[in-house]
């Protein structure tokens, strides 16, 4: 019975194994090749080995020598003197550069060296250089004609070939020195500019020119035309060339003697005014018209170059009676310029009212007028007085004109003294005018005064190495930001007592003595000075 059993279950256990093989459905076949690789993670380590590496690795890291940062030295340096000490270089009639208008292409680079050196010689910091005298050009311009007082010939080019302001720019920076291009926006031709040719602006631009009875011909400042070929010429100089400063002179509507005595003659203009429903007088819409030119060019040159200065200097009597006492002609009425309000609104970056007259008398007093000026000064901008250095030749008049410069110490804010010395020809033709003020009030260099309004990337700390050698140390200093440094200032301690030096931006290297005058050198430091006359931090060394 048992065996029967057995045998009857094991054919059961057979039927059902076949019985599953075929009804059981077959599974598709994989046949994508491409491999998953699963990163595994390591073999986990026993707590206390894990325990015992971090161990060792704080032990190594604790035998590793860690670099101290060095100390910076802290010491208390002088104040540097701050004051703009400029001088105006007119090319027109060839008053100052070239000094003749066939000079070679040596010839003349040789005289603006001659000029530069002599800045820099006697501690002048700026120059202000006529580059545009009449609707014309001392650099090269798709807009107007090369100068007559260049060449000889308006329209040619200097030969051999090189561009005027490109030089004067690189030779001036290279000596420390602003350079301020000076224009004149109106003046379309001068009566010692040769014959009227095809190339003038007075040609090109007749719709916008009037010819004056004394042979000028001047643009008409109410013209739209004039306004943006003015500004365009402007502005052409600010974006190609690494100028310091825009200046505009005392020329707006022309003196009366230059029409002979006769008012300027834009009825044409006035009229069409008045045709479209302008109501102004003639004196506010010629006024108008120069005001809304102002205040466009400061803000065009803002918006393209906000570190590039933007200066006028206007006749210096605004009108008669103010201040009280004063008397003579009125810019206001006259040149139909409101220079005041250029002032109070802050349109310019320095105001250098013209006062070429003597502090005493009282009717058109130097102090008296500067003083009034300041008082008009709501936006805090840089005053920085013409004065006429010119004049006579007298010693009388050369203490006059270091007086003057001395009031202006006197009258200005603390840190934004300077004045402009009319012109060049004053000085280089006057050696007891240039002994008088290198001998006194600029005896020492200076640097010009900051202009906080504008804004400029921070400077860096220079760096600076010591290389003794016997009796002198060897100095050198570099910084990162190179490109932005225009000045150096080199400070040296002896025996507790500084001294300062303005260096060049090429100046990155000297010896200095281990003792001067029986003192030991004790400190040494160095700072950057920036294109705004703004200073680094300072890098100093113990000298051991």
């Amino acid at each position: 019975m048992k065996r029967s059993l057995l045998l009857l279950a094991t054919a059961f256990l057979l039927f059902s194994s076949c019985s599953s093989k075929k009804n059981k459905k077959q599974e598709p076949v994989n046949t994508n090749t491409n491999v998953e690789i699963v990163k595994k993670d390591p073999p986990s380590v026993p707590k206390r080995e894990r325990v015992k590496g971090t161990i060792e690795k704080k032990e190594q890291a604790k035998e590793q020598p860690v670099a101290e940062k060095k100390k910076d030295i802290v010491v208390d340096l002088p104040a540097l003197p701050r004051e703009f000490r400029a001088a105006w270089v007119a090319s027109v009639a060839n008053i100052n550069w070239p000094s003749k208008n066939n000079l070679s292409t040596a010839e003349q680079q040789q005289e603006a060296i001659g000029i530069l050196d002599f800045l820099k010689n006697n501690n002048f910091n700026a120059v202000i250089f006529q580059v545009r005298p009449s609707a014309d050009a001392f650099y090269k311009s798709d807009l107007e004609p090369w100068s007559y007082f260049l060449t000889g010939t308006e329209g040619q080019a200097p030969s051999p070939y090189y561009d005027p302001l490109e030089f004067w720019v690189e030779q001036a920076h290279k000596r420390g020195i602003e350079l301020h291009v000076w224009l004149n926006p109106y003046r379309a031709h001068h009566t010692t500019g040769g014959a009227v040719t095809s190339a003038s602006m007075a040609r090109k631009m007749p719709e916008s020119v009037v010819k004056l009875r004394q042979g000028y011909y001047w643009f008409d400042p109410s013209k739209q035309s004039t306004q943006d070929h003015a500004a365009r010429v402007v502005m052409d100089i600010v974006k190609r060339y690494d100028i310091d400063g825009v200046h505009f002179d005392d020329y707006f509507y022309p003196y009366a003697e230059y029409n002979g005595g006769q008012d300027f003659p834009d009825s044409e203009s006035y009229n069409a005014f008045k045709r479209n429903g302008g109501t102004l007088s003639r004196g506010d819409f010629r006024r108008n018209s120069v005001n809304t030119f102002i205040e466009r060019i400061y803000k065009d040159i803002k918006r393209e170059k906000n570190f590039v200065k933007f200066g006028i200097s206007p006749f210096g009597i605004w009108k008669p009676g103010f201040p009280a006492g004063i008397q003579g002609s009125s810019q206001y009425d006259m040149l139909y310029a409101d220079a005041k309000l250029w002032l109070n609104k802050g349109w310019v970056d320095y105001f250098a009212p013209q006062l070429y007259w003597p502090i005493q008398p009282a009717r058109q007093s130097y102090t008296a007028l500067l003083k009034w000026w300041e008082s008009e000064n709501t936006m805090g901008r840089h005053l920085w007085p013409g004065i006429n250095t010119v004049g006579k030749r007298s010693p009388e008049y050369v203490q006059e004109i270091v007086n003057q410069v001395a009031a202006a110490r006197s009258i200005l804010p603390d840190n934004r003294d300077g004045v402009i010395h009319w012109s060049l020809a004053g000085l280089t033709k006057n050696p007891a005018m240039t002994q008088a003020l290198a001998n006194g009030p600029y005896r020492s260099k200076a640097l010009v005064p900051t202009t906080p309004w504008l804004n400029a990337n921070p400077l860096l700390k220079p760096t600076l190495l010591l290389t003794p050698q016997g009796n002198n140390v060897f100095l050198k200093w570099q910084h990162q930001q190179i490109d932005q440094v225009a000045k150096w200032v080199l400070y040296l301690n002896y025996g507790g007592e500084w001294q300062y030096e303005i260096l060049e931006p090429g100046v990155t290297t000297k010896d200095v003595p281990t003792a001067l005058n029986n003192k030991k050198l004790q400190y040494i430091a160095v700072k950057a000075i920036d294109r705004l006359s703004n200073e680094s931090p300072y890098i100093a060394e113990k000298i051991k």
